[in-house]
């Protein structure tokens, strides 16, 4: 058996051009997973009586158990929920227009809230407690000492965190082919049916993820230098 080198340089190409699709499918979950996770953790360092619970319950829920189990519950369990509410209502919207592709992201963007807001609130808690004191003491509000000093510090501390969430959820976005979505491995495993040849495919599509994964660790880690270097003057 021989690897063809030629064909795995055509299978990158054939292969890239559905990049940005998967691209969008690891980005759009995370950034929207961010904004989940900064509520949740909030709510989880406040310790509200009745919120708290059930977001530990979210978080604990999410990240104990496997994205490809979420995609499943999300896919098959909205579309009910969806019927039933437009029946109820004598809706017209069927749950059969919506585009599969939503159901993969929400999935996604659910699971990385989880995550995200166990990273803030490590984050925000490694924040020495004087910063915040400091901030009340120059007369700014909770809201105020969050947003201009202890976030940024957080963040700074939690880049290569989220880096890793960011990597581990560009991987993922490979379950979508289970949807018959086609991103980078479902075109890869597609590529390598048609022509028989699925070690040379996957290596391409490793090659792509690798560098895509590299690119990404390479602009966290000056992003972190920069906003560590920020943070590090405090109030």
């Amino acid at each position: 058996m021989t690897i063809d080198i030629v064909f795995i340089f055509e299978a990158l190409i054939e292969i890239s051009k559905v990049l940005p699709l998967t691209l969008f499918m690891a980005v759009t979950p995370v950034l929207l997973g961010i904004f989940i996770g900064i509520i949740v953790a909030f709510v989880r360092i406040q310790q509200t009586k009745i919120l708290a619970p059930l977001l530990n319950f979210y978080v604990s829920f999410f990240r104990g158990t496997p994205i490809i189990m979420h995609i499943m519950l999300v896919y098959f369990g909205i579309p009910i929920v969806v019927d039933v509410i437009s029946k109820a209502f004598k809706l017209e919207f069927q749950s059969s227009s919506i585009p599969i592709l939503l159901f993969v992201i929400l999935a996604l963007t659910l699971s990385a809230g989880a995550y995200a807001s166990e990273i803030i609130r490590s984050g925000i808690l490694s924040v020495p407690k004087g910063q915040l004191e400091a901030a009340y003491a120059v007369g700014l509000t909770f809201s105020q000492a969050m947003r201009r000093y202890i976030l940024p510090q957080a963040f700074g501390k939690s880049i290569p965190n989220f880096t890793n969430v960011f990597i581990g959820f560009l991987h993922a976005t490979s379950l979508a082919f289970f949807l018959s979505i086609k991103e980078l491995t479902g075109v890869a495993n597609i590529i390598a049916s048609i022509n028989l040849k699925f070690l040379e495919a996957f290596i391409a599509v490793g090659l792509i993820y690798w560098s895509v994964s590299a690119i990404v660790e390479w602009l966290a880690h000056r992003i972190e230098k920069r906003v560590t270097a920020y943070s590090k003057g405090g109030i």
